[in-house]
C-alpha cells in the first residue's frame, strides 16, 4: 500500500525527478506556455503554484526558499519582480493545463501547461496563422495583379527589346525526354576489372 506516498514518480529517481520539475518551472516562467505530457504537467503545476505563492510574499526568507528550488539567482529575481506581481489579486489558480493531442510513437497524452496571467498572446499553431495571413494578403493583391496584366508595358528608353515568341527556345515534352537515348554507363568497380582481364586475353 502506498500510504503517505503521493505524487507521480515519472519513472525517475528523486534527483532526476527534482531536476525535471525544476527545469519545467523555469521554462514556464520564461515562455509562459510549454507543451509536455499530461503526467509531467500535473506534477510541475504543484511546484509552479508553490513558487508563485512564495513570490507574492516577497521576503528574504521567501527568496531563499525559492532559490533552494530554482538554484538560479536570475530566475529568482525574475519570479519576484515580473511573474509574481501579476497574480497579486489571485488567491490561486496560477496555472492552466489544456489537453492537446496524442504523441506519435508512444501515444502519450500531450498537454499545454501555461500561466493564467500572460504578458503576450501565444499562438499555438503558427503554420495555420501564417497561412491565414498569406491568404488575406493574396486576396488583397489579386486586383493589383489583374490590373498589371491588362496594362501594356512600355519599354524604357535605351532598354533592350523583349524577346519575341519566335526567338524563345521551345520547351521539351516529357515524351521527348524519355525517347532520347541515354549514353552507355561506363563500367566501374569489379566489372571494370573483368573487362581488363577479357581484353588482355
Amino acid at each position: 500500500m502506498r500510504h503517505r506516498k503521493s505524487g507521480n514518480r515519472l519513472s525517475r529517481n528523486q534527483s532526476l525527478r527534482k531536476a525535471t520539475l525544476r527545469d519545467m518551472a523555469k521554462a514556464v516562467f520564461l515562455q509562459e506556455r510549454i507543451c509536455t505530457t499530461r503526467a509531467k504537467a500535473k506534477e510541475a503545476r504543484k511546484l509552479i503554484d508553490q513558487l508563485i505563492t512564495l513570490g507574492k510574499k516577497d521576503t528574504l526568507t521567501a527568496r531563499r526558499l525559492a532559490f533552494a528550488i530554482l538554484c538560479d539567482h536570475k530566475e529568482v529575481s525574475q519570479l519576484f519582480s515580473q511573474v509574481a506581481p501579476r497574480f497579486k489579486s489571485r488567491k490561486g489558480g496560477y496555472t492552466r493545463i489544456i489537453p492537446y493531442a496524442q504523441r506519435g510513437g508512444d501515444n502519450a497524452q500531450l498537454a499545454f501547461l501555461e500561466l493564467t496571467e500572460k504578458t503576450r498572446e501565444i499562438i499555438t499553431n503558427q503554420k495555420r496563422a501564417k497561412a491565414v495571413k498569406e491568404e488575406g494578403k493574396g486576396k488583397g493583391d489579386a486586383s493589383k495583379v489583374s490590373e498589371a496584366e491588362t496594362k501594356p508595358v512600355t519599354p524604357a528608353a535605351g532598354a533592350a527589346p523583349a524577346p519575341s515568341a519566335a526567338t524563345t527556345p521551345t520547351a521539351h515534352s516529357k515524351a521527348d525526354v524519355k525517347s532520347t537515348p541515354k549514353a552507355a554507363a561506363k563500367p566501374t568497380g569489379i566489372r571494370k576489372l573483368f573487362q581488363r582481364k577479357i581484353g588482355s586475353e
